[in-house]
């Protein structure tokens, strides 16, 4: 009798030592997450949308008066603002640079909860976005020299990489790592830096002026524009940069209607560029081509234009502040769900109990069912909460690695010497480096009000 007895208490404890095994319940929600989605332009969070097919763009920002609430008429809620601005703005006299025009940008943008994507444009078309006034007072009128229709100042002239590439490199100096900088598009020429002409450049001019950016950013993420095959290829040659189109959309709006973007350039420029496996390791962010109502008014396919945009890896899109067709918000929604990154916590198992200063080993799979994975570093934590105290647990994950399909994570966080004995509540959240605190949202339930997912009970004790 003692010796079943004896058994019996072997199989109480084997069984009581067994993980818990969790295995959350999906949500299909739209999440409001850092660096995806939709974006406002030359707006922000809450600012009233452009009207109609207009839009404006390469000024400074005309800021409207917060009502107090981020909410977008029309338009989906973001995480991002972006803004393009001309040269001439940033560099009004040689030398001196308008930096608050960036730094009031940045502080809106935090204000109401967005990063910012940023883009200095060397000039536009027209005599009021030109090259700067003292620019152009140095090399004299060139508009019956222009070898490319959509340069304004000829690049092959050293002057042009010394001055414009100093900006960029003094722009570099202040805002790398700015962890309100979303990303910066690597303008080099053309009408609004949409590199019109880049496959022209001699060999030096084109490196000068990619190199001003890769020597000038190496936190914040670079994003260069789909050009040509010399320039995009010796770009990431260098090292990861993602890249972006302006005129995602297009299904035969311009002169040839035989020819688009959509489907005469784009498919075949990310592969003939060297871009297709880009999104691996940085972002890649589209414009709309117009704006959405010029596609409704045309008659294209809006499911044909996600559905090639997510293929592309998107991660976010810029409708440049104008109204989303009320028909098509559930199509927009799918798109949303699905762009970028979206996490889903498949399966977490964990101890039932630990000891003060002991591991608390771990499983997690995951699986991420955007088409692009987070290209921002957000640890993944696990926390305590009971007993009066509650403690954050940060681990080495890096999400940056979990692409789309599953992933899996296995580990183990040491419990702190003086955690009291008793039970917690045991939470997990990917979280911010510095607050510690949730930041980016998951597709599962049982999200606290603090962002935090419940796992469950844990007890802590010898």
């Amino acid at each position: 009798m003692n010796r079943i007895l004896f058994l019996l208490s072997l199989l109480h404890a084997s069984l009581c030592a067994q993980d818990v095994i969790v295995r959350p319940r999906e949500t299909g929600d739209v999440l409001l997450n850092p660096g995806i989605g939709f974006m406002t332009f030359q707006r922000f969070n809450g600012d009233e949308l452009n009207q109609g097919l207009k839009w404006t763009e390469g000024y400074p920002i005309v800021y409207q008066d917060y009502k107090g609430s981020l909410e977008n008429k029309n338009h989906p809620a973001t995480t991002i603002a972006y803004f393009r601005v001309y040269w001439k703005f940033i560099e009004p006299e040689k030398g001196k640079y308008r930096w608050d025009l960036l730094d009031t940008a940045l502080k809106t943008a935090r204000s109401r909860k967005q990063t910012l994507m940023l883009r200095i444009a060397p000039y536009g078309t027209t005599a009021d976005n030109d090259v700067p006034n003292w620019y152009r007072a140095m090399l004299g009128d060139e508009s019956k020299t222009m070898p490319v229709k959509k340069w304004r100042t000829n690049p092959e002239d050293p002057r042009y990489a010394a001055h414009f590439g100093k900006m960029i490199r003094e722009l570099g100096r202040r805002y790398d790592g700015n962890p309100d900088l979303e990303s910066v598009d690597m303008a080099i020429v053309g009408a609004w830096g949409e590199g019109a002409g880049s496959a022209d450049l001699t060999e030096l001019t084109r490196e000068t002026l990619v190199d001003c950016y890769l020597d000038a950013f190496h936190e914040t993420p670079l994003v260069m524009l789909l050009t040509d095959e010399k320039t995009n290829k010796y770009g990431i040659s260098k090292r990861p940069v993602g890249w972006r189109v302006d005129c995602l959309g297009d299904m035969g709006g311009f002169s040839n209607p035989q020819w688009s973007h959509m489907q005469d350039y784009y498919p075949q420029g990310i592969i003939n560029f060297g871009m297709r496996d880009a999104w691996k390791q940085a972002p890649v962010t589209f414009e709309v081509c117009w704006v959405m109502q010029h596609w409704k008014d045309k008659g294209w396919d809006i499911d044909y234009i996600i559905d090639q945009s997510l293929k592309w890896h998107i991660s976010s899109f810029n409708a440049k502040s104008s109204a989303v067709p009320a028909e098509w918000r559930p199509q927009v929604e799918r798109w949303l769900k699905k762009m970028g990154y979206r996490f889903v916590l498949r399966k977490f198992t964990y101890p039932p109990t630990v000891r003060p200063q002991g591991k608390l080993a771990f499983t997690s799979w995951w699986e991420n069912k955007g088409v692009a994975p987070c290209y921002r570093r957000f640890p993944l934590a696990l926390r305590l909460k009971g007993a009066g105290r509650e403690t954050v647990l940060l681990t080495d994950a890096d999400i940056r690695g979990w692409l789309p399909g599953d992933n899996l994570y296995d580990n183990a966080v040491f419990v702190p010497a003086d955690m009291p004995a008793g039970d917690y509540e045991l939470s997990l959240g990917i979280v911010d480096e510095d607050t510690r605190r949730p930041k980016v949202k998951l597709a599962i339930e049982g999200m606290d009000p603090e962002g935090w997912y419940v796992m469950g009970r844990i007890r802590v004790g010898e």
